[in-house]
């Protein structure tokens, strides 16, 4: 018979990178570059330099899986890539890297990037050059993922690269164009599995949702919600009691 245990669902939560802080030390001013302005007010000659981006985990049997994705809303197209292991934030670097990818192929004058994540956001805005001058190190310790990072500083030297963080928590029905965006590259980015899966992965996240609803102080559904994504665990507003 099949073996259907799952791993811990509370050691991976703590055991995620998602879990561990990227603020700078106190005192420490951070640089930030030029934000992109909201999608809806780039001229329209500049939107196909647009991509929105975003990243995502599940367990599937006994493992995690990772998928990346970027969407192109002028062209409507996602691409993705994907892979076993790691976390959503990630996922959430890896989806940086593929959107740099698509605008050094075709050799785009600039890209803009639209992300959920607050961490991908900082990240690019300014914590890139202070990891950098630190050799990569942050409070001591060796800067989680900075391969990937390294990478993704490297190539935006050369490249221009505006910003912006997009609000995830806004109802489909009032979504602005900017967060209908944003929905098409988060389902691009869910990982698929199987039925016997979505099964054991629907009773996951009813846990995960009681665990960040406690954690977070038993707040309402709104601040229990962003305080699990700002920490890259997955949820639906649905999950959250």
């Amino acid at each position: 018979m099949r073996n259907l245990s799952r791993p811990g669902i509370l050691e991976v939560i703590m055991d995620w990178p998602e879990g561990k802080k990227f603020e700078t030390p106190p005192g420490e001013e951070v640089s930030r570059a030029t934000e992109a302005p909201p999608y809806n007010e780039l001229p329209e000659n500049e939107k196909k330099y647009a991509l929105f981006t975003d990243g995502s985990c599940r367990i599937v049997g006994k493992h995690r899986r990772w998928k990346a994705a970027v969407w192109s809303p002028v062209r409507q197209v996602a691409e993705a890539t994907e892979g076993k292991g790691e976390s959503s934030q990630f996922a959430e670097v890896k989806a940086i890297q593929l959107a740099l990818d698509g605008a050094e192929r075709e050799r785009w004058p600039v890209l803009y990037l639209y992300t959920d994540s607050w961490m991908v956001a900082n990240a690019l805005w300014g914590w890139l050059q202070q990891w950098e001058q630190n050799n990569w190190q942050g409070r001591g310790k060796p800067v989680w993922a900075a391969e990937l990072w390294k990478d993704i500083a490297a190539r935006i030297k050369n490249m221009v690269v505006k910003v912006r963080h997009v609000d995830a928590h806004v109802p489909k029905n009032r979504a602005t164009e900017e967060q209908q965006n944003n929905h098409q590259v988060d389902r691009a980015a869910k990982v698929e599995v199987a039925q016997i899966d979505l099964d054991w992965q629907n009773k996951s996240e009813l846990f995960l949702a009681r665990w960040a609803h406690e954690t977070s102080g038993h707040q309402g559904r709104d601040v229990t919600y962003k305080w699990a994504r700002d920490r890259g665990v997955d949820l639906t507003m649905d999950t959250i009691a």
